[in-house]
C-alpha cells in the first residue's frame, strides 16, 4: 500500500508510462523508502545492524570496482585451448564407437545405457522411469569393467570444458579483453560471496586440463595475479568457538595440526605418529565441523563403519568441549530455528522442523 501511495502521489515525478522500465526501476526506488522504517526496525531486533554496517555495507564498493575492473583473459590462448578439446573429443569419440561397434549420441541416456547395459553386456547399477541411469556415480562404479567407460568419462569431461567453459567465457570476454561477473554478497544462504554471468567461482583445478583453463586468466602489464588462502580457516573457527584448550594448545604448539591430533587420539608420542595415522586424523579434523557420520567417514578412508565410529568416540573424548559446542549448536538452532556466524550473521535452517527424518538429520 505504501508503495502505491508513494505512485499515485507523484513522490518521483509523473510516470507518462508505468509499464515503460523508468516506471519499474522509480517503483523499485519507491519501495526502497517505504521498507526502510520497517527492515532498520528489523535488523535492530535480529541484533543485525553490526554486520550491515561493517561487513555487507562496506564491501559493496569493494566488489562494484572488482566488476568494473574485470579479469583480463588471454583469448588466443582460449581459442588454442578449444582447438585442442575438439581434437581429443573427436579422437575419444572415435574410440567410443569402435569399442561399441556402432555409431550413437553419447550424449543421450537411452542410447548410452542401451550400448553399455544390452550390448555390451555391463551389469546396470541404477535404472529410472525412462530406461537405465548413465549418470556420473554410475559410470565411477563401472570403472574397470570395460574400456569405454574411461573413453566416456574422458569424453564428458572434454565436451564439458568446451562447452561451458572455453565456448562459454569466449561468448562474454568484453571489448576490453576482459571477463566482467556479477559478484553477489546476499545471495547464499551462509553469506559466503557468489559469482554470475559468468560464474567464475566454479573454474575447475582438480584436473590437468582444468588446471590448463585457469591459465587463460592472466595480469595486465606491469602487474601479477596473486593467490591467497587461510590456513585451516574451519578448524581454526572451531577451536575458537569452542573453546576447547587442547584445539587451541594444538593451534599453538605444533605446525602440523593434523599429526597433533593423531598423537592426542591414538595415544602416541608426536614423532611416532604414522603417515596412516595422519591420514585418518586429518578426516576426521575437517569431517567433524560438517557433522560427518560414522558411514560417511568409513566412505572416506575405506574402513568398517565400526572402526570409523571408534576414531570419532577417541576424537570428542580428546576435544570434549568440541562435543560439548556442536551438541549445544544443534539445540539452540532447533529452538530458534537458526543459527548464527561467528560474526553474527544469521543462517535459518527450516529442515530442522521436518517431519522427514533424513531432512532433520541433514538440517543438524
Amino acid at each position: 500500500p505504501k508503495v502505491k501511495t508513494y505512485l499515485e502521489e507523484g513522490a518521483f515525478g509523473p510516470l507518462a508510462d508505468p509499464a515503460a522500465p523508468a516506471a519499474a526501476l522509480l517503483s523499485h526506488t519507491a519501495l526502497i523508502g517505504a521498507l526502510r522504517k520497517t527492515l532498520s526496525q528489523r535488523l535492530e531486533e535480529l541484533g543485525l545492524n553490526k554486520i550491515y554496517d561493517q561487513v555487507d555495507l562496506p564491501l559493496c564498493p569493494v566488489l562494484a570496482e572488482m566488476e568494473e575492473i574485470g579479469v583480463l583473459v588471454d583469448r588466443g590462448a582460449l581459442v588454442e585451448f578449444g582447438e585442442m578439446l575438439s581434437q581429443g573429443i573427436d579422437k575419444v569419440q572415435a574410440t567410443i564407437y569402435e569399442l561399441a561397434g556402432e555409431e550413437f549420441n553419447i550424449n543421450s541416456t537411452q542410447q548410452l545405457g542401451r550400448i553399455l547395459f544390452d550390448q555390451l553386456g555391463l551389469p546396470p547399477v541404477k535404472k529410472t522411469k525412462t530406461g537405465y541411469s548413465t549418470n556420473a556415480e554410475v559410470l565411477d562404479k563401472l570403472r574397470g569393467k570395460h574400456p569405454i567407460i574411461e573413453q566416456i568419462l574422458d569424453y564428458r569431461q572434454l565436451t564439458k570444458l568446451k562447452s561451458t567453459y572455453v565456448d562459454g567465457l569466449g561468448k562474454v570476454i568484453g571489448e576490453d579483453g576482459r571477463i566482467h561477473t556479477c559478484f553477489q554478497n546476499t545471495v547464499t544462504a551462509t553469506g559466503r560471496l557468489s559469482s554470475a554471468e559468468p560464474n567464475l567461482q566454479n573454474i575447475p583445478i582438480r584436473t590437468p586440463l582444468g588446471a590448463e583453463l585457469r591459465k587463460m586468466f592472466v595480469a595486465g602489464p606491469g602487474m601479477a595475479l596473486v593467490d591467497a588462502d587461510y590456513s585451516q580457516i574451519e578448524l581454526r573457527i572451531l577451536a575458537h568457538m569452542s573453546g576447547d584448550e587442547k584445539l587451541i594448545e594444538a593451534y599453538n604448539s605444533s605446525a602440523d595440526i593434523h599429526r597433533a591430533t593423531a598423537a592426542q587420539v591414538f595415544g602416541v608420542p608426536l614423532d611416532e605418529v604414522t603417515d596412516e595415522q595422519r591420514r585418518n586424523a586429518k578426516a576426521v579434523n575437517f569431517g567433524i565441523v560438517y557433522g560427518i557420520s560414522a558411514y560417511g567417514l568409513s566412505q572416506d578412508l575405506n574402513i568398517g563403519t565400526k572402526e570409523a565410529q571408534g576414531f570419532i568416540d577417541s576424537y570428542f573424548e580428546t576435544y570434549p568441549k568440541i562435543k560439548e559446542f556442536l551438541d549445544n549448536t544443534v539445540a539452540q538452532a532447533k529452538e530458534k530455528g537458526y543459527t548464527r556466524t561467528l560474526f553474527g550473521r544469521i543462517r535459518p535452517i527450516p529442515e530442522l522442523s521436518s517431519g522427514n527424518f533424513m531432512t532433520r538429520q541433514f538440517g543438524e
